[in-house]
């Protein structure tokens, strides 16, 4: 199993840093005149915190899930109340190690997929201890 360190952060709702926001969404066509620029703050967190006692971040570390878009060193949005479901990524606890993979959920097995075909799936049997920690609602991306 490809071993992975993940490093968790708790949002911190209490300093917020709120950032300006074109409210009128950007252009990827032509330009929009300036005149219809209308300036707002928002803040990053009550973006993407639904449940803040829930939520965390943690950073990506390797290229299993680079199919997924999601890279080495990215920022993922942990919410550990959601429900973990077929197909959804998650961060899970495997036999001690922490990993982010795609759930496969069957009547009959659940597997850990990674989005990188050199990395190959990884299937649970009875002497795994798996624990489904949390699932990934967002990530952050540096470019």
């Amino acid at each position: 199993m490809e071993s992975q360190k993940l490093v968790f952060f708790h949002p911190d709702q209490e300093h917020q840093k709120k950032m300006h926001w074109a409210q009128e969404g950007v252009s990827a066509g032509f330009p929009s005149p300036a005149d219809d620029f209308k300036e707002l703050r928002i803040s990053i967190d009550q973006e993407v915190v639904r449940n803040e006692e829930a939520t965390f971040y943690a950073r990506v570390s390797g290229e299993s899930m680079q199919g997924a878009g999601l890279d080495d060193g990215d920022l993922l949005v942990i919410d550990r109340s959601l429900e973990p479901m077929d197909n959804k990524i998650a961060i899970c606890f495997i036999d001690g190690e922490f990993t982010v993979k795609r759930l496969k959920v069957t009547k009959d097995e659940i597997l850990l997929i990674p989005e990188n075909p050199k990395y190959q799936a990884i299937k649970i049997t009875e002497e795994n201890e798996l624990i489904i920690w949390g699932v990934v609602t967002y990530v952050v991306k540096k470019l």
